[in-house]
C-alpha cells in the first residue's frame, strides 16, 4: 500500500516563504532593493540586466546581481563584465532558484557595496513561479520571439508578477508576433501589471522600465 503525505507540498513552500521573508529583511537591513527577474531561455533577462546597470550608474546607485542557472556561468560572465559584483548560482537538477540558494547567493556578495540587486531565475516560464525569493518586485520578460500566445501559455507566471517586458520588438514583424495581443492577455491576466516594450538593441522603453522598477 502506498502512503502519500499531502503536506509534502506545503511544508516545502512554507519553509521558502520563511527564508525569503529572512532574505527579503537580510537585504532590506543592507539598503538594497532586490527584483526577481523572470522568463524563459533567451527571453531577454541577461540583456536586460547588461541594459539597465548603466542606467543605474547614472543615477548614482550601484547595482549586483545572482545569475541562476541550471549548469555552466554564461550570463554570470556577461553580468562580470559590467564590472558589478556578482554571484553564478546553478541549481543542478532543479529547473528554479529557491530561496535557500539565494540565501547562500547573498552570503557571497559584497552587500555593501549593492543599492539595485537583480536575482536572474533559471530560463523557465513553470517552475519559479510559486518559489518566492525574497525580492520587492519580479519582472517578467518575453519576447516576440516565442510567439504572441506565449503569455496565454503562462498565466500563473503573470498572475504572480509586478513588472511585464515585451522584448525584441524589433523582430515582431518577421516572426508574425501581435504585440497588442501579448499585451491585452497580460492585462487580462493582472490588470495591475505595469507593461513595457523593449527592443534591447536600441535601448527603446528601458528608462521607463527602470522608472517603474524602483519606483
Amino acid at each position: 500500500m502506498h502512503h502519500i503525505d499531502v503536506h509534502v507540498e506545503k511544508d516545502i513552500y512554507d519553509v521558502n516563504n520563511r527564508l525569503a521573508d529572512a532574505n527579503a529583511a537580510h537585504l532590506k537591513d543592507h539598503g538594497i532593493r532586490a527584483f526577481d527577474l523572470l522568463g524563459a531561455i533567451g527571453s531577454g533577462k541577461t540583456a536586460t540586466i547588461e541594459r539597465l546597470v548603466p542606467l543605474i550608474r547614472k543615477r548614482g546607485l550601484r547595482a549586483g546581481a545572482i545569475a541562476g542557472d541550471v549548469y555552466g556561468d554564461d550570463d554570470f560572465k556577461r553580468i562580470v563584465a559590467l564590472d558589478v559584483p556578482a554571484y553564478n548560482a546553478n541549481t543542478g537538477k532543479e529547473c528554479h532558484l529557491d530561496a535557500h540558494l539565494v540565501e547562500h547567493a547573498i552570503d557571497h556578495l559584497p552587500l555593501d557595496e549593492i543599492d539595485v540587486l537583480f536575482i536572474e531565475n533559471v530560463g523557465n516560464m513553470v517552475c519559479p513561479t510559486d518559489f518566492r525569493l525574497g525580492a520587492e518586485k519580479r519582472i517578467v520578460v518575453v519576447s516576440s520571439t516565442e510567439g504572441d500566445d506565449v503569455v496565454n501559455k503562462h498565466p500563473m507566471m503573470f498572475r504572480s508578477s509586478n513588472i511585464g517586458v515585451i522584448n525584441k520588438v524589433d523582430l515582431a514583424g518577421f516572426v508574425g508576433a501581435n504585440l497588442d495581443r501579448m499585451e491585452a492577455d497580460m492585462r487580462r491576466y493582472n490588470p495591475e501589471m505595469k507593461i513595457f516594450r523593449t527592443n534591447m538593441k536600441t535601448g527603446e522603453g528601458l528608462e521607463a522600465l527602470l522608472d517603474a522598477i524602483l519606483a
